[in-house]
């Protein structure tokens, strides 16, 4: 997974985030506002530990949506 990712569809994230650990991967569903000011929610999988980091990491770096 590249390390300079965006989080599909947002533009601003809520406070919180949920990861889910499965067999085989992990799964990371973070919600927010899209670019018109919609409510979206992207769920992404990560087939490891390390991907999923990444992911977390860009949630962090987003403007939150006060």
């Amino acid at each position: 997974m590249a390390k300079n990712i965006q989080l599909p569809k947002l533009n601003k994230v809520s406070e919180s985030f949920t990861v889910n650990r499965y067999d085989n991967g992990y799964m990371i569903e973070v919600s927010g506002r899209d670019s018109d000011n919609d409510w979206k929610t992207s769920k992404i999988l990560c087939g490891t530990r390390e991907d999923l980091f990444v992911v977390i990491n860009a949630a962090l770096d987003m403007d939150l949506d006060d």
